[in-house]
């Protein structure tokens, strides 16, 4: 665990410059703008240890599965978001030395993400090797008014000398992703072009195999002290790179400007026989516009997010800087704009999981795009899935289903699977269950029912073919079972009756059942087509009963719990307090032999269950479920503490409910699990948000109304925040005293408050005080 970045409620702050921090400040002072995204890469050279990443959303390469043992059904490759053209170089040379600062003795250094205004900044002294020192000020964005669009303000002053400054300005498109599984190199170069009598640069590239083709350009703009200078510049062409060079001469305390205005376009959004002249024309745009109103709009874009979403803490500084920079990462992430892009757990972060589709997005991205964005936001998650059901029925097909059962994948970029480990490519189909589980989720909060008759009820049903497919009947229990699984603590496989999965598999073949009747009774025309379109036969809805009333749960009477699977009990009963702190992570110090062995648990399994369907059991079957389980969970998922804090604050246990949510708010920022130098861990961030919402202030939807049942943690004096529902815009507020909800809207609703309901009318107010709550 780390502890270097400062405190500060809207700034991500790095002051002094530590060479073996600076892979983990490029993950956490990364940009993005949910169509593309980097790193925060030096724009100069640096030949210190740097993990380069520009990345482009959608793009993606099928890299060759890796495998000491093939199996059948195994896929044969992993697709991955590329590392795309660098379009941030500056080469800076005074007279013959490259500045880099590797090799420079570095002060002053600071590195500033300004959440409000959506921008990076750095600043640094460099003392170069001969004793020639600068002053570099950059400031960069990508921005989210204009998603095509990024730009860079570059300012150099000499502060000890005259001489000659030389300048080289690139793209370069010779990169590869590190996590490449042939060490291959995944672009081809079609063109590149420099015109604009030599301040325009552009290079086109295409992918190996899937065929995307990539227009990176940038503009370039010259000013010394603010006056600005004709462009000379010699043009740099080499394999995959193109750069313009500039030399001038300058002296001690000059300002020397340069003004870098980029574009990515790619062939997912326009004809590739355009993409150059369209990629021209947004440079032009944004070019006309220059960098102080690209960035003017910048925050003006950002300040609209703000208000939709932010959370306020007051009297935790440290708190408050945590939840936002969460927030400021899931929106650089995903915008919600179009149905055919995702959320990738490492968003534009980093490599690791490839950038693919995992189903964090259902679980834990959804509910915050719910009540934090428009409605279309977290419809188009949704709508990506229905997208690829057929591509889900192939994956199901390949593994043996059939008659159009579904089997979404654990790992994809267009529906088809591309995980290739065993134990999770054929046996944790839980995430098949999440899918089904968002759908209930987007309606149960919008109250959009017409999206089961467009989209929902086909996708539900093959989900439903498959659990049916799945199970088999036990003449020895006189009960259907599900072997050969692995639930979402993967340190168990291929388990026989994980709880959460079998709970899950019956779930959704009710929900099948009720979604269906509610479109017959709705759209009984468009009912019979979808059902004679899918071959749908009646005994089907009488087969999933079956399962439904017949279904085996493991469980331990004695001790009044759900188990993890059959057997769990016979493991040895070890508790993680009883860990020596060496042993830990176990995943990285025990060998996998010895954590398949142990009662430890990696993540919520049980309990994500209980989180799931909270409302079918009561506090004491949560909190005994709980007081078990939570002793034996490492969390060495950053999935699993947003989860414990859920259900800690469900069962008043305010203590840890906060405990276990200083585990996530902070998970990056003081790179918590020693990996955040690999990327970010985006949908663990939208847990945090729920930690908040649905934890201490207990927000719930239940019979289509908002519920609250809100605590203060200690250290806080107050926390507001704001939602979405249902056409109103509420701002809820929760101090010592009680809880004060603001309707901003016209919109007439009826809240509830422990349990006890107020009517809300469209643009009042209601303050309900603790003594009242009691």
């Amino acid at each position: 665990m780390r502890n270097y970045i400062k405190a500060d409620e809207w700034n991500i702050i790095e002051e002094g410059f530590d060479p073996h921090l600076n892979k983990i400040s490029e993950s956490i002072f990364s940009l993005g703008n949910g169509r593309m995204g980097q790193r925060a890469n030096f724009e100069e050279t640096y030949t210190g240890e740097t993990l380069p990443g520009n990345y482009v959303a959608g793009v993606y390469y099928p890299d060759k599965t890796r495998v000491g043992w093939w199996k059948n059904g195994y896929p044969e490759y992993f697709a991955k978001v590329l590392n795309a053209a660098n379009w941030i170089g500056i080469e800076v040379k005074l007279d013959d030395e490259i500045l880099d600062l590797a090799t420079a003795e570095v002060s002053d250094f600071k590195r500033v993400l300004n959440m409000h205004g959506g921008y990076l900044e750095r600043t640094f002294t460099a003392k170069l090797k001969r004793g020639k020192t600068l002053k570099v000020k950059s400031t960069r964005f990508c921005s989210i008014a204009d998603d095509e669009v990024g730009a860079i303000r570059y300012s150099i002053t000499p502060l000890n000398f005259d001489g000659k400054l030389t300048l080289m300005t690139f793209i370069d498109g010779d990169v590869k992703n590190q996590d490449s599984n042939y060490d291959e190199k995944f672009w081809y170069m079609v063109a590149d072009e420099i015109s604009g009598a030599g301040a325009e640069a552009y290079i086109k590239l295409r992918t190996k195999k899937t065929e995307f083709e990539v227009c990176t350009g940038s503009n370039i703009e010259l000013y010394k002290n603010a006056e600005k200078l004709n462009l000379n510049p010699e043009a740099v062409r080499k394999e995959k790179f193109v750069g313009q060079t500039f030399s001038l001469d300058i002296k001690a305390n000059e300002e020397i400007t340069l003004i870098k205005i980029a574009a990515n376009l790619s062939s997912e959004n326009y004809p590739k026989e355009s993409l150059l002249k369209e990629t021209k024309s947004v440079i032009a745009k944004a070019s006309a516009k220059g960098f102080d109103t690209l960035l003017k709009e910048q925050a003006e874009a950002w300040a609209i997010k703000w208000e939709e979403s932010d959370i306020i803490i007051e009297g935790d500084v440290s708190a408050q800087q945590a939840i936002r920079f969460n927030i400021f990462q899931l929106f650089q992430t995903y915008t919600g704009k179009d149905d055919r892009l995702n959320i990738g757990p490492k968003g534009f972060t980093g490599e690791k999981y490839g950038g693919s589709t995992y189903w964090d997005t259902e679980a834990y991205c959804v509910p915050f795009y719910l009540a934090t964005a428009r409605q279309e936001v977290s419809k188009n998650l949704l709508v990506y899935r229905h997208k690829q059901l057929g591509k889900a029925i192939e994956n199901a097909a390949k593994l043996g289903f059939k008659d159009g059962a579904a089997l979404y994948p654990m790992v994809t970029m267009n529906g088809e699977e591309c995980h290739n480990e065993w134990e999770i490519t054929f046996e944790e189909i839980h995430r098949n269950g999440a899918i089904a589980f968002a759908i209930f989720n987007y309606i149960r909060y919008t109250g959009d029912e017409s999206y089961l008759s467009d989209f929902g009820l086909e996708v539900l049903i093959g989900i439903a073919r498959f659990w049916k497919q799945r199970v088999n009947w036990s003449n020895d229990k006189q009960q259907y079972v599900m072997l050969g699984v692995t639930g979402p603590n993967e340190y168990e496989n291929n388990v026989n009756n994980n709880w959460y999965t079998n709970i899950l598999a019956t779930w959704c073949m009710k929900y099948a059942t009720e979604a269906a009747e509610i479109v017959k009774a709705q759209q009984p025309e468009k009912y019979n087509t979808l059902l004679k379109a899918l071959s749908f036969n009646q005994k089907e809805f009488a087969d999933w009963a079956d399962i439904i009333e017949k279904m085996y749960y493991p469980q331990d009477e004695k001790l009044g719990i759900f188990l993890q699977q059959d057997g769990y009990l016979d493991k040895e009963q070890t508790l993680v307090k009883d860990l020596p702190a060496s042993e830990r992570p176990i995943n990285q110090k025990w060998s996998w032999d010895r954590i398949l062995r142990s009662c430890f648990i990696k993540q919520a399994d049980v309990l994500q269950g209980l989180y799931f369907f909270e409302e079918d059991y009561d506090l004491d079957t949560l909190k005994r479920n709980f007081d078990f389980y939570e002793p034996r969970t490492v969390h060495e998922s950053s999935l699993s503490p947003c989860v414990h804090s859920i259900l800690a604050a469900k069962l008043n246990d305010e203590a840890r409910a906060y405990e276990f949510y200083l585990r996530t708010a902070r998970l990056d920022l003081d790179d918590y699990n020693n990996d955040t130098e690999d990327g970010l861990h985006i949908t663990s961030m939208a847990g945090t948000w729920m930690s908040v919402v649905e934890g201490f202030a207990g927000m719930r939807v239940r019979d289509g109304k908002l519920q609250f049942n809100p605590f203060l943690p200690g250290k806080w004096k107050s926390f507001s925040f704001t939602i979405g529902f249902r056409g109103a815009t509420l701002k809820i507020n929760i101090t010592e005293s009680g809880i004060n909800i603001k309707n901003n809207a016209a919109v007439d609703l009826e809240i509830g408050i422990r349990n006890q309901f107020y009517k809300l009318t469209g643009n009042t107010e209601i303050e309900v005080n603790n003594t009242a709550l009691v």
